[in-house]
């Protein structure tokens, strides 16, 4: 009798088991929605006025540094601030790439992010030239932050 009482609901347990397979199965072959989301919206990203500015700046930088760098060695200065330059458009550029909504990225917005980069390009500078303790150094900071803070309210 035991036996019979607990047949029922093992019954319905390997029911639900195997259907929760099946459902997986079925759907596990296709691509996600995201996915192609996330390809639809990096050419919308990359159609953005705000990721043109960004590009146009980056690919200047890009001549540039290959022109300093045909005339100098890599420790030249402004071949190390142009470096550094480069390295922070490309972050910016990896940042408005993860955003989700491509509406936001104005031409006002990659004219800010571009500010916002050439004060920390100004504010390195002076950090290799002075040190963190320098009124100088805490005034760019302050600049790079009002910056950074008008581009969280696009971008949070």
């Amino acid at each position: 009798m035991r036996f019979n009482k607990l047949k029922k609901p093992v019954a319905v347990v390997v029911f639900l088991l195997l259907s929760a397979l099946f459902c997986f199965a079925q759907t596990s072959g296709k691509p996600k929605p995201a996915t192609l989301t996330s390809t639809g919206n990096q050419a919308a990203i990359k159609s953005s006025a705000a990721y043109a500015e960004i590009l146009l700046r980056k690919t200047e930088l890009e001549a540039t540094l290959e022109d300093l760098t045909v005339q100098f060695t890599d420790e030249y200065p402004k071949v190390k601030e142009a470096r550094f330059e480069l390295g922070a458009i490309r972050k910016e550029l990896d940042r408005i790439m993860a955003v989700g909504d491509a509406s936001k990225l104005t031409q006002s917005l990659g004219k800010l992010i571009l500010r916002k980069v050439e004060l920390e390009t100004d504010m390195w500078a002076l950090l290799e030239k002075y040190g963190e303790a320098h009124d100088d150094v805490k005034r760019a900071r302050r600049k790079v932050a009002t910056f950074e803070k008008a581009i969280k309210e696009i971008l949070p």
